[in-house]
């Protein structure tokens, strides 16, 4: 069984498991939600998948990339613009930071998918790969909200090789992979370093051998593992010492 299918698979189980009729994924015209949303289909047939659309003051080539990956599927997507509901945040909540405001977009994406999902009876899928989830690039609530992550065990590279075999469009494939918070960014500028290294990198660092690498860049992904800790876990919650306490 391919990888391609044993991920379906997966999917089709965590569905059946949940007692829930599909799935809802979010389309952002990246080369991660357009395997998803391939594998998806995959697992539970177009019927049973919702692609949704969200920009928000977004790249119109990031909408049309997201088209063109629902249309690879056999999906119809469904766009719902937030621009105006950022804009309304924006205007109501104190000024913030560039970051504290970029991640508004993802956190009202959060809030769609699960709108949809709540009404549809079904699970939000999440795009998040491994290299990601391992150093903590995505926003919490926001695309880190999701109920499963078939990706989540897949280094970058890996979900590129993937999107070749399942049929991912190229143009998605070969642009440079963006979260789309602001105008002109991309993940590996954002982050200060590349796929190819960081992957590497976070390879070594599993098995307990990162011979061969720079010692600082091999001390700046552990730092980005370290300081995302509390993305990646339930919220810690305090248990009183004794029974009195408890009462």
């Amino acid at each position: 069984m391919s990888l391609a299918d044993q991920i379906a698979a997966w999917i089709k189980e965590q569905v059946a498991q949940a007692g829930v009729q599909g799935g809802v994924v979010g389309l952002s015209g990246g080369i991660d939600s357009a395997v998803v949303a391939g594998l998806a289909t995959r697992a539970l047939g177009p019927e049973r998948v919702t692609a949704a659309i969200l920009p928000a003051h977004s790249n119109p080539q990031d909408v049309e990339h997201a088209k063109l990956a629902a249309a690879a599927f056999g999906l119809e997507p469904l766009v719902i613009d937030l621009s105006r509901a950022y804009d309304v945040l924006r205007e109501t909540l104190p000024p913030g930071s560039e970051m504290a405001d970029a991640n508004i977009k993802p956190r009202l994406r959060m809030i769609a998918l699960y709108h949809l999902a709540n009404t549809r009876n079904a699970l939000v899928i999440g795009t998040g790969n491994k290299s990601e989830e391992m150093v903590g690039y995505f926003t919490k609530y926001g695309d880190g909200g999701v109920d499963i992550l078939p990706i989540g065990g897949l280094y970058k590279h890996q979900v590129v090789a993937l999107a070749r075999e399942i049929g991912v469009p190229e143009p998605i494939i070969t642009k440079p992979p963006s979260a789309g918070l602001w105008a002109g960014q991309t993940d590996e500028q954002e982050m200060g370093i590349t796929y190819d290294e960081l992957d590497a990198i976070l390879a070594a660092i599993e098995r307990g051998d990162t011979t061969g690498f720079p010692p600082d860049r091999v001390a700046r992904v552990e730092r980005m593992i370290a300081t995302s800790e509390h993305k990646r876990r339930l919220p810690p919650i305090f248990e009183p010492a004794s029974a009195e306490a408890r009462r």
